[in-house]
């Protein structure tokens, strides 16, 4: 099964990205890039929901099937 957690990506000062997530408290990635962030954040998201499950929590998180949101960028 495939969850899908809405990620936050926001530019910092020093150029770098840092990613969060409301949807999965604890989530917390940083990169180079918005890619690496995000890339960073999935592992992460990994890492925490095994976490929870091996404490016996469920996550309250659509699946992929259910979820229909996409966001695209584009150059302008």
């Amino acid at each position: 099964m495939e969850l899908a957690i809405r990620i936050q990506v926001e530019a910092l000062p020093e150029g770098l990205f840092l990613a969060t997530s409301e949807e999965l408290p604890g989530l917390v990635a940083q990169g180079r890039t918005v890619a690496e962030a995000l890339d960073i954040a999935r592992d992460v998201a990994r890492k925490l929901l095994e976490a929870k499950r091996e404490r016996g929590g469920i996550p309250n998180l659509p699946t992929t099937s259910d979820q229909r949101d996409y966001t695209i960028v584009v150059a302008a």
